[in-house]
């Protein structure tokens, strides 16, 4: 199960950088040439002297973005697996290929939708480097509270599952889950770092800020790659998973047998 985990996320990871590569690279590089056309207006003989690159751009573009993207996916595959090992068992009325698509839903909304609606990722040329240690640990602080608020919100619906119905006790965690993860967010600090327009000491403008259409495609494009990454994974899981253990009413001690 594990195995068949590693290679859902390894084919999520295939066709995620299949859709980053040519969609988001464009995008990255109008970033990187904002960056650099502002240093320059920084300095005030507009010369910049650009530092040694350990890697060029293609290769960033390229080796670099597809190894990344093939990590992270094998990395969540795994766990995925297991996931779906632990909840088979308790998933009463859910279908092998169901319950495959459910986990890859709920694992997408917690693991990135949530930390995603406050700390966003940001191209290159937004952001400072001397803030970057403490918005990653926010970031990570929000990703670790969304994941055990979930667990928790599974754990309220199958308790209320018995007193008020499935259907209206999965209604209420998820409303506990909104609502303890947006008053989490809102007490986290804000992270506003996208440069604005450079001035010189008469208040004129000499160089734009950011170009908000470069920032909103990053994101968009950020979020769909992370789509088709957790989209993938719940559905070619769900067909490997599926001829491994049938669809048959003892999925539980199907898995446990597998594993």
């Amino acid at each position: 199960m594990i195995a068949r985990g590693v290679l859902s996320g390894a084919i999520g990871a295939l066709l995620a950088f299949l859709c980053a590569r040519p969609c988001a690279e464009p995008v990255i590089g109008r970033a990187i040439a904002f960056e650099d056309g502002r240093t320059d207006a920084e300095n005030a003989h507009g010369v910049h002297e650009h530092g040694a690159e350990l890697f060029t751009r293609e290769v960033q573009a390229n080796a670099g973005l597809g190894f990344g993207v093939l990590i992270f996916g094998v990395a969540m595959g795994a766990p995925f697996a297991v996931l779906f090992c632990v909840a088979a068992p308790r998933a009463r009325g859910v279908g092998t290929r169901g319950l495959s698509v459910l986990l890859a839903a709920a694992a997408f909304g917690a693991v990135y939708l949530v930390p995603f609606v406050k700390y966003p990722p940001n191209p290159p040329a937004v952001g400072q480097s001397d803030t970057i240690g403490a918005r990653t640990g926010w970031y990570l602080v929000l990703l670790l509270a969304s994941v055990v608020l979930a667990i928790a919100a599974v754990w309220l619906a199958r308790r209320l599952a018995t007193r008020v119905g499935r259907w209206n006790g999965s209604l209420v965690a998820a409303g506990a889950y909104l609502v303890a993860t947006a008053v989490v967010a809102v007490l986290l600090p804000s992270v506003d770092e996208t440069p604005g327009p450079l001035r010189d000491n008469s208040g004129a403008i000499v160089y734009p800020g950011f170009p908000a259409d470069v920032l909103y495609e990053f994101r968009l494009l950020s979020l769909a790659t992370q789509l088709v990454l957790w989209a993938t994974i719940g559905l070619v899981f769900a067909t490997l998973a599926g001829r491994l253990l049938g669809e048959r009413p003892s999925a539980g001690r199907a898995v446990s047998d597998a594993v």
